[in-house]
């Protein structure tokens, strides 16, 4: 074979290791630069209680939003250096996670929070990728006040935040069924919500009264002694009872002694009209002998 023939198949040989070399810069140039995977997190109500140890960084943000459609390349490029400085980038939809959006009371979107070990301290300086990486690096969160554990994502007082948060976003939805898919107007879904209402309202009440009265029994209704009591003072009402009839009928007999006393006098003094006693059984009703008796007392002042 020739020196000819052999330099022009070296030379075509070259020429494919290079155009393919080529097209392999080409095709890296143009796949788009992404960030590293799981370099943002996602933090739901599911398992936000991952965020209780370590330290991050956890953007509120609603789609919607515009501010925070304007924020979402700067905190990706910010969650791209998470590793590098050892802090977890997340963030946090609050349209999808409304428990979280009322645990830590989200009145303005976006917010952010920082949190190092269960310790969270809101976020209020500039919002640019170098701002947030100087925040983290130089530790400037350590000058912020932190939340106050009443007010903690963990504590009483936000669990039942996020309870209600959650609540009224199942009622939403409830009704956006009622009034979208079943067809029911708007105000008889509100007709809805208020017997429901008052039915659970009337039903927990009534729960917790039989509660109340099973675990806190009344002490006045449990004791022996207040049934002794009870039954004392039951007797002592009879015996007054009673001894006020007795006084009653005490007062009546003698009112009936003292009419027999007085018509005894009445019948001394009747008589004939002469002076002599009459006979008996020829006895006068007591009006006539009253009349008569009167009539004697008259000729007797006239007399005398």
């Amino acid at each position: 074979m020739s020196p000819i023939m052999l330099s022009f198949s070296a030379r075509a040989e070259l020429r494919s290791w290079t155009g393919l070399f080529l097209l392999l810069l080409i095709f890296s140039a143009s796949l788009p630069v992404s960030a590293k995977p799981d370099s943002l997190k996602e933090v739901t109500d599911g398992d936000w209680e991952k965020i209780m140890t370590g330290e991050w960084m956890i953007e509120f943000y609603a789609p919607w939003c515009p501010a925070c459609q304007q924020l979402q390349p700067v905190w990706k490029e910010f969650a791209n250096w998470g590793d590098d400085m050892g802090i977890n980038v997340a963030k946090v939809d609050v349209t999808e996670q409304p428990g979280l959006s009322g645990r830590f009371i989200i009145t303005s979107l976006p917010t952010i929070y920082h949190c190092k070990d269960g310790v969270f301290r809101k976020y209020q300086g500039a919002r640019t990728k170098d701002d947030f990486l100087s925040f983290v690096d130089e530790q400037k969160w350590k000058s912020m006040e932190p939340v106050s554990s009443w007010f903690g994502p963990s504590s009483f007082v936000m669990n039942s935040m996020s309870a209600l948060f959650k609540l009224s976003m199942f009622i939403r939805r409830c009704h956006n069924y009622m009034t979208e898919q079943l067809g029911i107007p708007v105000w008889g879904s509100y007709v809805i919500f208020g017997l429901v209402t008052l039915f659970a309202g009337l039903t927990l009440g009534l729960l917790l009264v039989f509660i109340a009265d099973y675990v806190f029994p009344s002490r006045r209704f449990s004791s022996h002694d207040y049934y002794q009591k009870k039954q004392a003072m039951e007797q002592a009402r009879l015996i007054q009872n009673q001894d006020e009839d007795q006084e009653a009928d005490g007062e009546e007999d003698d009112e009936d002694d003292e009419d027999e006393d007085q018509d005894g006098i009445w019948r001394k003094r009747r008589g004939s009209p002469e002076g002599r006693p009459e006979p008996k059984g020829q006895g006068y009703p007591d009006e006539a002998l009253r009349k008569r008796v009167v009539g004697n007392r008259e000729e007797d002042e006239e007399d005398s």
